[in-house]
């Protein structure tokens, strides 16, 4: 088995702050792959990569062998087709109930006949344990139910790639925790390949086969949970164990907070 994802020397920028500054990092087919940073580090971004809605300033995101901003609008469209999303906020569509918001990939990107497509919902919504929420709104969901219903419409269409944003964002430890076991479970079942995106440390380490650590727009540490665990790099080091001193710092970069007040010397 290749690997579904290759980034090479990615650069971005949104105006003068650069995000990315030269990520290069695979993910293999059938795996689960974390990828780990602070807030900001640039993580939400380098998944808009992979689907395609930004465009790098320098370096390449390919995804099975094609490049993504090459393609054409029609070649995106067929691409993005083979990828999940849950997204970092849910984004159920308010005015569905559960069932539609399941139904509506299938039904715009398939030619399935309503009873396979009913099928095919009550299944996605049974592996998440929501089969009998079908007739609720979004409104009426918890948090926790909420995302298990994003994650199901995550699987809706069988994609080969699930990218999860934040999965644990807000949960409470019963959900994050069937969050979790479930994102494992199904890229076995379905054998998938899967992006977990997070800073959400001990969920995330139940999940992923490989980790990347982001930091300052490169890939500062990557390796196998078992070598994060005992890695004694410093920026590692501190990120596991939720110091505050280290190479991550609290304030965002900028020039001296005397200068910002005017305060004469």
């Amino acid at each position: 088995m290749g690997n579904l994802i290759e980034v090479n020397d990615l650069h971005f920028s949104y105006g003068p702050l650069k995000v990315l500054k030269g990520i290069n990092l695979t993910i293999p087919q059938g795996k689960v792959v974390g990828i780990m940073g602070p807030s900001g580090c640039g993580k939400s971004t380098l998944l808009r990569h992979f689907g395609g809605q930004l465009r790098p300033t320098q370096g390449s995101v390919k995804f099975m062998g094609q490049v993504v901003h090459q393609l054409s609008v029609d070649e995106l469209y067929k691409m993005r087709l083979k990828m999940g999303m849950m997204f970092q906020v849910s984004g159920l569509f308010t005015d569905l109930s559960v069932y539609d918001n399941l139904a509506f990939a299938l039904r715009e990107n398939t030619d399935l006949p309503e009873e396979i497509i009913h099928d095919l919902v009550l299944m996605k919504l049974h592996a998440v344990g929501l089969r009998n929420a079908r007739d609720l709104m979004p409104g009426d969901l918890s948090g926790g139910m909420e995302r298990r219903v994003a994650l199901a419409r995550a699987i809706a269409t069988d994609p080969p790639l699930i990218m999860y944003d934040e999965p644990f964002a807000g949960l409470d430890p019963i959900s994050l925790n069937t969050i979790a076991n479930l994102i494992r479970t199904l890229n076995k079942a379905l054998g998938t390949t899967s992006i977990v995106v997070t800073y959400d440390l001990m969920a995330s380490l139940k999940v992923v086969d490989y980790l990347y650590f982001i930091h300052n727009g490169v890939v500062a540490a990557q390796g196998t949970v078992e070598e994060m665990q005992n890695s004694q790099d410093p920026f590692v080091h501190q990120f596991l164990n939720a110091e505050p001193d280290g190479p991550i710092a609290f304030q965002f970069p900028s020039k001296p907070y005397v200068e910002d007040l005017n305060i004469q010397s």
